[in-house]
């Protein structure tokens, strides 16, 4: 009876053990899936693929008249919750509300000729109306982005981002 009472102990134990050990991968599992969900905090070189980053360095300032035939997009940014800053340049809306707009790294993108690549274009909207925001502001903005090439006007915006939140930048 008592060699069966050790052997009893002996299994609880190690199944204890187990269960310790299962529920701590199950944290790691639980605690690196939520890491995926983060908002990715970005600049606008990382929009630019690498493959294509030493390639618009040497052709600055040769194009004239025309966007550039770079602006190739990151897939692996397709679906990402992301945070980036930028000038906005309204679309759609008024005074009050604004519900398209584009997002470019420096004042006037868009506006002069030429514009910058497609890839440094962000081509925002909002499924309801835009935080209140001043035209032609700097903000951060949040939201989920999606590498869809899009024709704004004159202009292509290699990426869009459906906005969650845009706040003024500090």
């Amino acid at each position: 009876m008592k060699n069966i009472i050790n052997q009893t102990y002996l299994v609880i134990c190690k199944a204890y053990k187990l269960t310790i050990v299962l529920s701590f991968l199950l944290f790691s599992l639980f605690g690196a899936s939520t890491s995926y969900a983060e908002t990715l905090q970005l600049k606008w070189i990382d929009l630019v693929p690498e493959s294509e980053r030493v390639a618009s360095e040497l052709t600055a300032g040769k194009l004239k008249n025309m966007q550039s035939k770079q602006g190739m997009v990151r897939p692996e940014l397709n679906g990402k919750q992301v945070r980036i800053p930028g000038f906005i340049i309204p679309l759609e809306g008024d005074a009050d509300k604004v519900t398209e707009f584009l997002l470019v790294p420096n004042y006037g993108s868009c506006v002069h000729t030429p514009p910058p690549p497609s890839n440094q274009i962000i081509y925002v909207t909002f499924p309801q109306d835009a935080p209140d925001l001043d035209l032609w502001d700097v903000v951060y903005l949040e939201g989920k982005m999606i590498t869809q090439q899009r024709e704004v006007g004159r202009v292509e915006a290699g990426y869009h981002i459906i906005g969650s939140s845009a706040t003024p930048y500090q």
